[in-house]
């Protein structure tokens, strides 16, 4: 077993750093915490990229009470400064046997001992056992200085290589947490809550990417809000219908080219629509002109029965209006039994309107600019 801090001299086992600690360790300026502390934590990483951290793993493979550790990198903080340790193959640590009644909780630890800064009489870096305090509900231990924790372990009452060990499928808790140079985005933490270190930095959910603000941290890039506008009303011929007491609403949002929009108008009391048979194909204004002529779509409640269908999302202005965003004109339209109409939606078609009916056309489409 090896495990090696590249920042301690008069090593016990090789008399300082080597060439090889420098190359192996994780030296660098890693995430702060503060001016003159750093973030501790196990180096992410996997050999096939399948998961977050492969290194320092703690894991049981039988039923007794030893603990096994994988290979690994990591920083542990200290009282005077980071040290960069790793451990270059398989280790063990031996789990204390159960209280006959009441259980535990132990940490599995990686840990620097430097006694020029810790009077401890060593200068190693070595894994060990924080033992926790037998409860009828036990805590997990606090974490001593200079020390990282790497997995909680319940020792169940009577707990012993001869009585079934440790139940590793279940009681074996990761408390390993990532950590990366500053700047770097930080994976998934499955120890949970953590409070940034800077405004500006960034951490990987797991689902996507949040940014540090100073005091929470925020989705990246931010949610934009949807945008609201008043579509304009209009028929392609015939009389130009007035809204009246009726209602207009739109709203759209906008990301780079592309447009999402929702437009909509309800019929009021005073509505003048044309009257029957004098009716011309009817449109609703875009709120961001399109780059091309595209397909969208439209429903209503028209005559007592819903209706759908598409809608012609259209680039140029067409006539009795001066905007010049573009219209969309529902059109193909049928009830839900499937009963073809007229292809214009109006007031006439699909069926007679009269107040409170509701026509909606909605969709996405490229912006010209």
């Amino acid at each position: 077993m090896s495990i090696r801090s590249a920042w301690l001299l008069n090593g016990t086992d090789s008399g300082g750093q080597t060439r090889v600690d420098t190359r192996l360790a994780p030296i660098g300026t890693m995430v702060p915490t503060g001016a003159l502390t750093s973030r501790d934590g196990v180096v992410p990483g996997s050999q096939n990229g399948n998961s977050v951290m492969e290194g320092l793993y703690v894991f049981g493979d039988s039923t007794g009470m030893t603990a096994k550790v994988t290979p690994g990198r990591a920083i542990v903080q200290g009282a005077a400064g980071s040290y960069p340790v790793y451990m270059s193959d398989r280790a063990t640590v031996v789990i204390k046997d159960g209280d006959a009644g009441n259980p535990r909780i132990d940490l599995v630890v990686l840990r620097v001992r430097d006694n020029d800064q810790d009077g401890s009489g060593q200068t190693m870096a070595e894994l060990g056992v924080v033992e926790g305090v037998v409860a009828a509900s036990p805590v997990a231990p606090e974490v001593p200085a200079g020390t990282l924790p790497l997995a909680e372990i319940t020792v169940r009452p009577g707990a012993s290589a001869g009585n079934g060990g440790i139940a590793w499928s279940t009681d074996v808790k990761d408390r390993r947490r990532p950590v990366v140079a500053v700047g770097g985005i930080l994976p998934a933490d499955v120890t949970g809550a953590y409070r940034g270190a800077y405004p500006g930095q960034y951490r990987d959910t797991g689902n996507g990417l949040e940014r540090w603000n100073g005091d929470i941290w925020q989705p990246y890039p931010t949610p934009r809000a949807w945008s609201t506008y008043t579509p304009k009303w209009g028929a392609e011929n015939g009389p130009q219908p007035k809204l009246g007491n009726g209602t207009a609403v739109g709203r759209y949002l906008k990301e780079g080219t592309v447009v999402h929009f929702y437009a909509s108008i309800v019929i009021g009391t005073t509505t003048d629509w044309g009257g029957a048979n004098k009716n011309g194909d009817w449109w609703l204004t875009l709120p961001v002109r399109p780059a091309n002529s595209m397909p969208g779509h439209f429903r209503g409640r028209i005559g007592g029965a819903y209706y759908a269908g598409g809608c012609n999302i259209a680039n140029q202005t067409v006539s009795g209006t001066e905007t010049t965003t573009g219209v969309a004109r529902a059109w193909t339209c049928s009830d839900f039994q499937g009963v073809p109409t007229k292809e214009f939606v109006d007031g006439d078609y699909p069926a007679a309107t009269a107040p409170t009916q509701r026509y909606e056309v909605f969709g996405t489409y490229e912006a010209a600019a």
